[in-house]
């Protein structure tokens, strides 16, 4: 028997192997992803029912979402760097548990300011998560495997956002917003103990000095690579657009000339599901179109679905919505995923890095746009978002014209 007849079997089960355990990192990450996002906007389908509660108005009840995105903003760098030095998977598994601790003990606030600070420390234990899980697929995986894995780790950030706002605003009609939030920690319960069963044993990390300078260091040398800053505000414009819609929708939808029930407000983000399809295909539209061209597709449907938004008919809306989400969850994909490309070391920190930015944009799309809305209404508000885009569409646009630049020039030396 030839040594290729033996070694056959041998590469076929190696394969074999691999795939598996691929599987089940993808699967691990999409269910932490789904616990992720169903905690950090936990309140948001609720904020018409807490606001009602509370007797405030919309931008005093949104600041339970941004109290949890800022908690976030602050936290993700140490905690990345933590990861760097105690594993990804050990910070992934105490920030989810802590941070499941906290929703469970949520429905029990006795007033507003102390459910804020909850948010506001559930945000900052769920900052372990988002950059420990890019670095732990960037050194798992393959890299031609880490921008698709990405995208499903972000489908699971849409589909926990989906299926959080969902039963929430379900539950709220039932039983009121507390029993919302108690079965929305039931459900992160769940998928945080499906990750832990799933994740497997780390074979590439090798621990890192955490040195406080080492690690200023890595930061420093990532905030000086034009590339990264980039990126990192794309991520910020984007998602400022987005929580902007989403943070308000709720509010608009309540009153005339649509008067939906917290149940159907709830139902509408149904749609989070696009958000889920649009990021998971990312690894192939980026192959085709490249990561700037992607960018481009992305902004541009945006912008579509928030002028479309200005109609006041619920068919439209519910379409412009579509147009918004998918186009967000594929930018924000394209966008973090370059982000792991790009950075050649301390890559827990890049991502970290693009966390702060993606976060800060949150908390400032969210709270800005809540005080858009009670003084200028819907319009004001797409206002507050096209400008974001027009920003994020400037800022790919210079990186293209650099990138023809570059090319011209080698072609000149060349010549």
């Amino acid at each position: 028997m030839s040594s290729a007849t033996i070694e056959a079997p041998a590469v076929a089960a190696a394969r074999a192997s691999a795939s598996h355990a691929h599987r089940r990192i993808n699967l691990a990450l999409f269910a932490i992803g789904v616990a992720t996002f169903a905690m950090l906007f936990s309140t948001q389908a609720l904020l018409p029912d807490i606001a009602a509660a509370y007797g405030v108005h919309a931008d005093i009840a949104s600041w339970t979402v941004s109290a949890a995105t800022l908690g976030l903003a602050a936290a993700v760098l140490p905690l990345s760097t933590l990861s760097e030095r105690f594993g990804r998977r050990e910070v992934m598994t105490a920030s989810v548990g802590v941070a499941v601790a906290l929703a469970l003990l949520m429905p029990l606030a006795p007033n507003l300011g102390t459910l804020i600070a909850l948010r506001g420390l559930q945000g900052a234990a769920i900052a372990g998560i988002p950059a420990s899980a890019v670095a732990y697929l960037s050194e798992e995986l393959p890299k031609r495997a880490t921008v698709g894995a990405v995208g499903l780790f972000i489908a699971g950030n849409s589909v926990g956002g989906m299926s959080g706002r969902v039963l929430t605003g379900w539950v709220a009609e039932g039983f009121g917003w507390r029993a919302a939030l108690g079965a929305l920690a039931a459900m992160a319960l769940a998928a945080a103990f499906a990750y832990r069963l799933l994740l497997p044993a780390p074979r590439h990390f090798a621990p890192a000095s955490i040195r406080p300078r080492v690690a200023l260091r890595v930061v420093g040398s990532h905030l000086g690579q034009p590339l990264l800053l980039r990126l990192y505000l794309i991520g910020l414009l984007l998602m400022a657009a987005f929580s902007a819609v989403y943070t308000v929708i709720g509010f608009r939808l309540v009153e005339e000339p649509f008067g939906l029930s917290a149940g159907l407000v709830g139902s509408v983000f149904v749609i989070y599901l696009v958000g889920t399809g649009s990021s998971s295909v990312t690894g192939p539209m980026v192959d085709r179109l490249g990561r700037r061209g992607a960018l481009y597709a992305a902004i541009v449907t945006v912008v579509a679905g928030l002028l479309l938004s200005l109609v006041d008919n619920l068919a439209v809306v519910l379409a412009a919505l579509v147009l918004i989400t998918g186009g967000f969850f594929f930018g924000h994909a394209v966008a973090s995923g370059s982000v792991s490309r790009a950075a050649s070391h301390g890559r827990a920190q890049a991502s970290a890095l693009y966390q702060v930015a993606y976060y800060l944009g949150a908390s400032l799309g969210g709270t800005a746009g809540s005080v858009i809305f009670r003084h200028a209404a819907w319009g004001g508000l797409v206002v507050f978002a096209l400008v974001a885009l027009a920003a994020t569409a400037a800022i790919t646009l210079y990186a293209t014209a650099r990138a023809h630049a570059v090319r011209r020039r080698a072609l000149t030396t060349a010549a």
